[in-house]
């Protein structure tokens, strides 16, 4: 099962003034195991940042669910709580979860909690919202886990629409299975004679 990973990093940025500076900057992806963390931030990073970089810190980040929206890319870290009541029916249980979102300022993050939490059964609370400085996500890839003889191809497709929300699982479990189909030789030579 993939967690989410914070990855700090640090390299030799240069500025909008055009000077450099060294920087630490955080990083946050799905990956399986530590090593799996470092590795992929290695190939992420790899041809986007010129020059040498090192991974200097990599922590378990403890994360429901993240909420990203095109038009804002400041990170808010929220705090959300609910009371689940016992199997016996007795006592209340606190249970706190901890998400993501991108907003442009506080006042935006606890409305688009609102608004992302809506369908919930629950009554909860937000109980806390901090910025975050966390620079990019890299979310679940179903590739990481596949192995080469199940990868199928993949064709592009012309979209026209963003979605103006997405939602990323470290699990990827949100994602219904889809069966991978595979035509063999000779019904692809049947298909060309026809057409």
């Amino acid at each position: 099962m993939n967690s989410w990973f914070t990855v700090k990093v640090k390299y030799t940025k240069q500025l909008e003034n055009g000077t450099f500076k060294r920087v630490s900057e955080p990083y946050l992806l799905a990956a399986m195991t530590f090593t799996d963390a470092e590795a992929r931030i290695y190939e992420e990073l790899g041809s986007s940042i010129r020059g040498e970089f090192q991974v200097t810190g990599i922590t378990r980040t403890d994360l429901h669910d993240i909420f990203q929206y095109d038009d804002a890319e400041q990170w808010f870290k929220c705090k959300v709580t609910y009371d689940r009541i016992d199997e016996d029916g007795e006592k209340a249980k606190t249970i706190s979860q901890n998400f993501l979102v991108s907003a442009a300022n506080v006042k935006e993050s606890y409305e688009r909690m609102e608004e992302s939490l809506a369908t919930l059964m629950i009554d909860f609370n937000v109980v806390s919202i901090t910025a975050s400085p966390i620079v990019e996500i890299f979310p679940y890839r179903e590739e990481d886990v596949q192995s080469p003889a199940q990868k199928a191809p993949k064709f592009e497709e012309e979209t026209t629409h963003t979605p103006i929300r997405q939602v990323f699982s470290a699990s990827g479990s949100d994602t219904d299975e889809e069966e991978d189909v595979f035509l063999d030789d000779s019904e692809i030579s049947d298909e060309t004679e026809q057409a």
